[in-house]
């Protein structure tokens, strides 16, 4: 039987990486009055639904696709949740991944 899961994934530059977009907010917040802030670093969220026969296969689709194209393993690491949706309304969570 076929299942439906929601995955929720992050998407975070490696902490070797610069994050230019990063500085130049935190620098506006600086200007702004926040003055306390020691790091701001930018990533993406991203939700995708998919169908699979069971998590483990769902799992492993996703991975693909983060390595594939969510992600660039190169200067990105990622993260994400699964959830089984049961119905419209109601999600059974599951365990994190990271890469």
């Amino acid at each position: 039987m076929i299942k439906k899961y929601q995955a929720y994934i992050y998407v975070n530059l490696r902490p070797s990486v610069l994050d230019p977009a990063g500085t130049a907010v935190q620098s506006g917040l600086a200007q702004m009055g926040h003055k306390n802030l020691e790091e701001i670093r930018i990533g993406k969220y991203i939700e995708l639904k998919l169908q699979a026969i069971d998590e483990v296969t769902a799992r492993e689709q996703v991975e693909l696709i983060c390595d594939q194209l969510l992600a660039n393993p190169v200067i990105e690491n990622y993260r994400f949740e699964l959830d089984q949706v049961i119905n419209k309304n109601e999600e059974v969570k599951s365990e994190e991944a990271f890469n």
